[in-house]
């Protein structure tokens, strides 16, 4: 395995979209387009409904582990006009729509959601959902930060209908919690994870960071044995991503050299996987793990799982909306994101403008390979046996494949692809097998993270 590890470490998308977001074709996109993609889409599937996700990009602090778009701030009077503008751009789409479109899942995300006040976290909601039984159908989760989650939080947004929260845990050693800028003890993540469950929350996660400053194995090894004792329901187990070239994202107060060794970092992967596994839990797609009994488990099981730019959910919808500065929308057949400024984004929705900045229209072929890719990366398996599966470079997709079936990763079968438990670890790399963006366009690595 380990062979097999540094064989296949390399850089690469995560593929919450395909094409992946710097493979977007910027010129040819335009805001009308994205409009009409977006009423086709919610034409075909509104019974099904919609997935919202709400970006609030405001902290207190600058994490510098963070790649997020974010806006450092203590000034809490921002809370109350961003939540307006919010709520204005989701009328610009009620309007598009002309009826407002039902929310099967909604996630806050950041940012830090909980830089908010329950109070105003109510507001907004309240807002989006004007009948309480819609909030009831629907399945809300939000991200906390364990040191400024309060209780008041957890009961305000369980009253609201919220059953899921995930905990930025990253590592529990103190010296790597001071260079990323996180000191966040074990004993708030179990005062937030209790209170979560206290609440009636039903599903709590727990975020766990490999390859991080001055971290070692036996910080994974530490992190994971605290972690098993408050047996969050889900974790995301993953790798830093080290961007510093990226603008704004703050990844600073520690050198290159601080980081672990690539040999390093592949045994607090492997370590890390080994103990969750020995624990109980179960793979889902790539580097996320849940409890037999968490609904994403079972969704995996029942191969109804499905990825979007929120990550592993168990709601499959064709349209995802996204609202706030930043945030990315997806109708299936296009990609649109909003802008990056916070003053430029309230200027535009207060203005009456979808404050889109940049997307992607995708091609009868994309469609095709996005298909495959959702397919692997969900069901870690993707058939060509309906024509409609089938695009004219595929053969030599398979040839780029065979390599893999020779190191046991996959199985290539009459007109079908299965990765075996050996191969689920290397599902990124599958896919990149059919990325044809990719392929055909020199690839900047430094957007991407390896794959371990």
């Amino acid at each position: 395995m380990q062979s097999l590890v540094s064989k296949y470490n390399v850089a690469g998308p995560r593929y919450t979209s395909y094409p992946t977001v710097p493979y977007w074709d910027d010129v040819s996109f335009s805001l009308k387009e994205w409009k009409e993609c977006l009423k086709r889409s919610y034409v075909e599937s509104k019974e099904n409904g919609i997935s919202l996700y709400i970006h609030l990009p405001y902290c207190e602090s600058m994490c510098t582990f963070c790649g997020c778009n974010k806006r450092i701030t203590k000034n809490h009077l921002v809370e109350i006009p961003y939540i307006k503008t919010l709520l204005i751009e989701w009328d610009l789409y009620v309007s598009l729509f002309e009826e407002t479109p039902r929310i099967s899942e909604l996630h806050l995300g950041g940012g830090t959601p909980t830089f908010f006040s329950s109070e105003n976290l109510k507001l907004l909601l309240e807002g989006l959902f004007k009948d309480p039984a819609e909030r009831a159908n629907a399945e809300l989760s939000f991200e906390g930060h364990p040191n400024n989650t309060t209780k008041n939080h957890l009961q305000v947004l369980a009253n609201l209908g919220f059953t899921r929260v995930s905990y930025g845990v990253q590592d529990y050693n103190l010296s790597v919690q001071k260079a990323i800028n996180r000191v966040q003890p074990f004993e708030n993540v179990q005062k937030v994870t209790t209170l979560a469950r206290e609440n009636g929350f039903t599903s709590v996660g727990h975020d766990i960071i490999f390859g991080l400053p001055f971290q070692t194995t036996k910080d994974i090894e530490n992190t994971i044995n605290l972690t098993k004792k408050l047996m969050p329901e889900r974790i995301a187990f993953y790798s830093y991503a080290h961007v510093p070239w990226i603008k704004g994202n703050g990844q600073r107060g520690f050198k290159d050299e601080d980081l672990p060794s690539p040999d390093e970092k592949k045994k607090q992967f492997e370590l890390g996987k080994e103990m969750l596994l020995e624990t109980g839990y179960i793979e889902i797609g790539m580097d996320h793990f849940a409890l037999p009994d968490d609904q994403l488990a079972r969704s995996l099981e029942q191969k109804q799982i499905h990825r979007n730019f929120m990550g592993y959910t168990t709601e499959t919808t064709q349209l995802m909306i996204g609202l706030g500065v930043s945030a990315i929308g997806d109708s299936w057949y296009a990609f649109g994101q909003n802008t990056k400024n916070i003053e430029e984004y309230k200027s535009l929705v207060e203005g009456g403008i979808f404050p889109i900045y940049r997307g992607h229209i995708l091609s009868p072929e994309d469609l095709i390979i996005r298909r495959h890719i959702l397919n692997l990366m969900c069901k870690f398996e993707t058939s060509w046996a309906d024509n409609h599966m089938y695009f004219s470079e595929l053969p030599d997709v398979i040839v780029k494949l065979a390599e893999m079936q020779d190191d046991g990763l996959l199985k290539i079968l009459d007109k079908k692809i299965e990765i075996t438990e050996k191969g689920r670890a290397f599902v990124r790399n599958v896919c990149m097998a059919f990325d044809l963006r990719l392929q055909r366009k020199k690839p900047d690595i430094k957007l991407f993270s390896m794959t371990i």
